[in-house]
């Protein structure tokens, strides 16, 4: 191969990995916590479909999804190059308003295009001139990230902080544990995200490259590049319970804690992906039903409801894997 490929390399492109994950889940989780600030913020206008906070949270969505794209683009890369693509992923902060959101973000993409200005040149120097176009692009992207959050810096938001003095009485329920426990579910779906999108991009390239029988050739297939299709499909899922679950902790006035746990693992093999996420997928089913039981001792019965379902999607998921680790 025509690339100088070396360790010091592999590691700098996964920084770049490592980065685009924290925010990628920083920006998410921000989107879902507008909600919150939506409830607590005087109605601009009773009148309007929208509020700002829906309008400003659908722009931190869309930059959320952008940056994991990035991270996805960069970890097929790893992989075509021989590498092993990074599963970690720093704590990324939130903040408790939009004007703090902007901040936060205009922050992280000055890292992410102080980090891209020594990428550039590293792929030049060696001769990755597929990812030096890459990471040209992706400068671009954050660049234009940056100058979108510059827009809400000085934004003027809502003060109308909750009290824990003067809360309802229902919501009283809602206490330090529970919460606790319903940031397991969070930390558990952000380690679904992390472990199927990289092992998307690992199971994408073997499926091109890979084909083993005469029927794989016809086909232009092979049990890699379903494999590749089936993560896809669930990792988008996964995105939507993060959502659901990360909005209700927050419309009940908790804070989402944002660590992976357990912590991401890809496999060597196609078969080994499987199976871990057949494992990943099983301890998921025995929490959210942990979680079911809470809620319906505490009268929780809007996330009993949002639980029984994600848990029935997530035994699809189980089932789906299952096929293939008999």
């Amino acid at each position: 191969m025509a690339v100088k490929i070396t360790t010091d390399y592999i590691d700098m492109l996964n920084q770049t990995v490592e980065h685009e994950f924290r925010v990628s889940i920083q920006y998410f989780l921000q989107h879902a916590k507008m909600e919150k600030l939506k409830k607590r913020a005087n109605p601009e206008n009773i009148l309007l479909d929208k509020t700002t906070y829906d309008a400003v949270g659908k722009v931190f969505y869309d930059i959320s999804v952008s940056e994991m794209k990035h991270a996805a683009d960069i970890m097929e890369r790893i992989y075509y190059l021989g590498g092993q693509a990074t599963t970690k992923s720093s704590t990324p902060v939130i903040g408790n308003s939009i004007s703090e959101f902007a901040k936060l973000g205009i922050e992280t993409e000055k890292e992410a295009l102080t980090l891209y200005r020594k990428i550039i040149p590293a792929a030049r120097e060696a001769g990755d001139w597929q990812a030096r176009k890459l990471f040209e692009r992706i400068y671009s992207e954050e660049e234009e990230h940056l100058f979108k959050f510059q827009e809400y810096a000085n934004f003027q938001d809502e003060k109308n902080e909750s009290n824990e003095a003067t809360k309802p009485e229902w919501q009283k329920i809602f206490t330090d544990d529970y919460f606790a426990l319903l940031n397991k579910a969070v930390a558990a779906e952000i380690t679904g995200i992390i472990q199927y999108t990289n092992q998307h991009e690992k199971a994408a390239l073997l499926g091109n490259r890979l084909k083993n029988t005469p029927l794989e050739a016809i086909q232009n297939t092979n049990i890699a590049g379903v494999t590749g299709n089936i993560l896809k499909d669930i990792f988008l899922v996964e995105m939507n319970h993060l959502e659901m679950i990360s909005e209700r902790i927050y419309l009940l006035g908790g804070e989402v804690t944002a660590n992976p746990n357990p912590l991401p693992v890809v496999g060597d093999t196609v078969f080994d992906m499987l199976k871990l996420d057949h494992s990943l997928e099983s301890m998921t089913i025995s929490l959210y039903r942990e979680i079911i039981a809470e809620a319906l001792k505490r009268g929780d019965t809007t996330t009993r409801l949002i639980f029984e379902e994600i848990a029935k999607q997530e035994e699809e998921h189980f089932w789906t894997f299952d096929d293939f680790v008999k």
